[in-house]
């Protein structure tokens, strides 16, 4: 492996870059899986939970099938007295954050004073919580809140959950980039872990399967409107037609490494580097964005092309997006160059959700040695030059991983992750 010397924030070239945290604990709320391991069987079989929606009426709409988080009993896993202050995305976000912190085997009781925070990402979830206060203000008359005044306020309450809950009272926060916000989430923990934070509950978990969310969608101009689910979603292939939307996402442990290590932790991986780019406005001749955010990523992480033994894919499932993605990966590893996945191809696109259930899948895939399957899509297109993963469980030597994802508005995101060994 090449090694780099890092600039260490603050610092001069000649300062040793900081060590990279790790991931000790991951909790999962998706549409194939509710646990982390549930989860990971169902990517590992190739088992999909896109399905025709359940959670309202969706006849009169032209796209009817979604990834919904299917048998989810919330007061099986949040107490009673927070029911009626939560909405569903919130108590899948707790749901995750309990699954994560037991996995890890962090006790915050044990934590210093401000020693453990959350930072989370969000995107689509307010638009249910935003129709609920629509109602109430219809049928009660309450007080006017505009869209943007209501979903902030929810995000900060989500994470507020989370954190007064766990008694995390460190840094929090809450990123808004669409798809990329599971990664910028993880990107701003490793922030405030390089600031002395011991442990960060981080990443997304999202939910707008409501018909205001719907619409939304809809107005876009990007979801499928297939009805066979298990042709809806086809990146990467000829015959892409849109993205199927999806619930749920995950939230990570993301610990100090030394404490990690000195509390004798189980480790899935590390976070070796991170960056992010901006595609140019509409209609300029400038080339979108993404190639910049995989160099930055691997030179963040000290690592060649050479190195990376596997990308999980934003996999936008459009034509145009889709010849932008595999272009950017050719121009890197070359065209076939690394193997290539998109296992929510089994799950939608999760908005904040779906790039941390990639890192999820990514560390345990890492974990496993295995590349889990892109579903359905079989060839990919011919101006598509990726290896796309598309058998079971593709056994491989992992060691590195790329993370890419891309958010409505010309956020690029891409995380490189490592073996901890």
């Amino acid at each position: 492996m090449t090694t780099r010397t890092l600039r260490r924030p603050g610092g001069d070239d000649s300062s040793p870059a900081p060590a990279a945290p790790v991931v000790t604990g991951i909790g999962v709320a998706a549409p194939n899986g509710l646990g982390t391991e549930m989860w990971w069987n169902a990517v590992l079989s190739g088992t999909s939970g896109i399905r025709p929606l359940t959670r309202f009426d969706a006849a009169q709409y032209p796209a009817k099938v979604a990834g919904e988080v299917r048998g989810y009993d919330p007061a099986a896993h949040i107490p009673g007295r927070l029911l009626p202050q939560t909405d569903h995305m919130t108590r899948l976000s707790l749901t995750a954050a309990e699954e994560a912190l037991e996995d890890a085997g962090v006790d915050p009781a044990e934590l210093p004073d401000y020693g453990g925070g959350v930072i989370t990402a969000g995107s689509a979830g307010g638009f249910e919580f935003g129709q609920r206060e629509l109602e109430a203000l219809w049928s009660k008359g309450g007080q006017y809140v505009s869209a943007y005044q209501s979903f902030a306020w929810f995000y900060a309450v989500n994470t507020g959950q989370i954190s007064i809950r766990h008694g995390l009272r460190g840094p929090s926060g809450v990123l808004v980039t669409e798809q990329a916000g599971g990664l910028d989430a993880l990107a701003q923990a490793r922030r405030q872990i390089r600031r002395g934070v011991r442990v960060a509950v981080t990443g997304g978990v999202d939910s707008s399967l409501c018909p205001w969310g719907w619409t939304a969608h809809l107005a876009g101009g990007e979801l499928s409107t297939r009805e066979d689910p298990a042709q809806a979603f086809l990146p990467f292939s000829a015959d892409a037609n849109g993205h199927v939307v999806g619930e749920g996402g995950a939230l990570l442990v993301l610990e100090d490494a030394t404490a990690a290590r000195d509390r004798g932790a189980d480790v899935y991986g590390a976070l070796a580097g991170y960056a992010a780019t901006f595609d140019p406005p509409p209609g300029s001749p400038d080339a979108p964005r993404l190639r910049a955010a995989v160099e930055l990523a691997l030179d963040d992480a000290g690592v060649d092309a050479a190195d990376v033994d596997v990308v999980f894919a934003d996999a936008a499932g459009r034509r145009t997006a889709d010849r932008e993605e595999s272009a950017a990966l050719a121009e890197v590893f070359g065209p076939y160059g690394v193997p290539v996945t998109a296992p929510k191809t089994m799950t939608g696109r999760l908005a904040a959700g779906g790039s941390s259930l990639d890192v999820a899948a990514a560390l345990l895939a890492l974990r496993d040695q295995v590349i889990p399957p892109t579903v359905n899509v079989g060839e990919p297109a011919t101006d598509c030059p990726v290896d796309l993963v598309t058998e079971v469980r593709r056994p491989a030597r992992l060691r590195t991983a790329l993370v890419l994802a891309r958010g409505r508005g010309g956020f690029n995101s891409a995380i490189v992750l490592r073996t901890a060994a």
